[in-house]
């Protein structure tokens, strides 16, 4: 068994195993002419289930023949065009690189003795992103494994910097539209289950600031803490983003906490023609980016920046065998008397509610040493363009209802019918019609509820996609919803 261990005497077995995976799935992408097979759980279960996990087939070939069978065969591929559903984007391939080299290595960064260079890159990129953003040299910040995890340690920090040990008393303030991992991780920190306060939306899907004012003015009235705002830039349903500046005023003036959930939104940091969007950001506490969302990496690769990053302190805790707390070293100057000096270790466990990580960064590093940030930006840009194209398409159908137009790259519509019919049997039709889309393999949309209605949307992330895709994707969704509708009338 120690020949499938990797080390000097298998290398040359570890580039032969490597490499005829990578065929294979080179294969795979070059010849996938839908972006989903259609597959149903039912059907593929028994597959799976047949594989006995106790009689090894030792052989990596082998192994990647059944692989076929139970993974590549029916896997969802976010590289085609007409994958238009939830927030995955097609990988640029220094990122794909970046991933291969980091498993390999298998660098854990948690300490300097398990990661060494993999650290200082790391930082690197976290002084990088902070710079983009606006912050500070004050400002830190660490990778983390998702847009959830970053949201839970940036409204920890808030927890911590309220200063009350009175929980029941802190408020969190966030917007109708925002992610669902805010109201989770208030739950996780043992807030009580009304602290977290959601403002209404405007009709572009933006935080209303003018309620946030007077929801603040009431929580201090109520002898309240606000300990948080939690501002959307790039919102999981409509890519809206809410008006930093005037949240940031607010948040001063209260003296709440501001985080900036930019999962989504970041890519903007890169855009040569958008950054704009993003102006206020600067004046967070704290921002969440997912660039394995609008920065083309493969998941994961996340990360929690934050301005003064002294408040890192909050998820620091020190153990003897890891990274005990700095030691007095004593050295004998001359005639004998000692110095003490601290040590100096950059462990990253010290910034992390993680404490072995993977090495993600290099990821990145590696799509910016060979791509460029403009590259990028290019990339992101080229999807908002077409989200806006496919609004202008969306607006002047007549089959279909769209709620807004987008600052990023999603789209949210509805099929409605020529004849008319109750709004009941419109939610069910656009239901039936994604599902019986996602069932041919042809597509993938995905699917939302707006004011309690059935919506479809479209999150536009891949570059290649066209305006073209998106109209032969609506002429199928409405063939499916008028199929559903016209069965639903003879059974009548």
């Amino acid at each position: 068994m120690r020949s499938h261990l990797l080390n000097d005497a298998t290398a040359e077995s570890y580039r032969r195993s490597v490499t005829e995976g990578v065929e294979r799935v080179a294969r795979k992408l070059a010849t996938t002419r839908r972006p989903f097979t259609g597959v149903t759980p039912a059907a593929l279960a028994p597959t799976v289930d047949a594989v006995d996990l106790d009689k090894p087939l030792g052989d990596s070939s082998a192994a990647l023949d059944e692989l076929e069978s139970v993974y590549l065969r029916d896997a969802v591929y976010f590289h085609h065009p007409r994958y238009l559903g939830h927030l995955n984007c097609p990988v640029v391939i220094p990122a794909v690189l970046g991933e291969a080299v980091l498993s390999a290595v298998n660098s854990s960064l948690d300490t300097w003795d398990q990661s060494a260079g993999g650290t200082l890159i790391e930082r690197k990129l976290v002084d990088w992103t902070t710079g983009r953003i606006g912050f500070g040299p004050s400002a830190d910040g660490v990778f983390t494994s998702g847009g959830s995890q970053s949201n839970l340690q940036a409204l920890l920090l808030a927890r911590e910097e309220a200063k009350t040990t009175d929980l029941s008393k802190l408020r969190v303030f966030t917007s109708d539209c925002s992610h669902f991992s805010v109201q989770k991780s208030a739950g996780l920190l043992g807030l009580g289950p009304d602290a977290v306060i959601s403002i209404p939306v405007d009709r572009t899907r933006r935080m209303q600031s003018v309620v946030l004012a007077a929801e603040l003015e009431a929580c201090r009235a109520e002898g309240l803490t606000p300990m948080a705002i939690v501002a959307t830039a790039g919102t999981t349903d409509f890519g809206s983003i809410d008006p930093l500046h005037e949240i940031a005023a607010l948040a001063e003036e209260y003296g709440a906490w501001m985080h900036v959930d930019a999962a989504y939104g970041c890519g903007l940091l890169a855009s040569p023609t958008r950054r704009h969007l993003l102006d206020g950001i600067e004046r967070a506490d704290s921002v969440t980016v997912d660039f394995h969302k609008s920065f083309f990496q493969p998941v994961s690769s996340s990360a929690l920046l934050v301005r003064d990053g002294a408040t890192l302190r909050h998820a620091t805790y020190h153990a003897d065998y890891l990274n005990p707390l700095p030691q007095a070293l004593g050295s004998a100057r001359a005639g004998g008397t000692p110095t003490t000096v601290a040590e100096q270790i950059p462990n990253q466990v010290d910034k992390s509610l993680q404490t072995t990580r993977r090495f993600d960064a290099l990821k990145l590093w590696m799509t910016l040493r060979v791509m460029g940030a403009d590259g990028v930006g290019e990339l992101f840009d080229e999807v908002c363009d077409l989200a806006r194209d496919g609004f202008d398409l969306l607006a002047a159908d007549p089959r279909y209802d769209v709620v807004v137009q987008p600052q990023l790259s999603t789209l949210v519509y509805r099929y409605i019918p020529e004849a008319v019919t109750s709004p009941a049997d419109i939610d069910r039709a656009n239901l039936y019609a994604r599902k019986a889309l996602f069932a041919s393999g042809e597509a993938v949309v995905a699917g939302t509820k707006v004011d309690g209605r059935q919506y479809l949307k479209f999150t536009l992330l891949n570059p290649e996609t066209t305006v073209a895709d998106i109209a032969a994707v609506l002429d199928l969704i409405a063939g499916h919803a008028e199929q559903y509708l016209g069965e639903t009338l003879v059974h009548a």
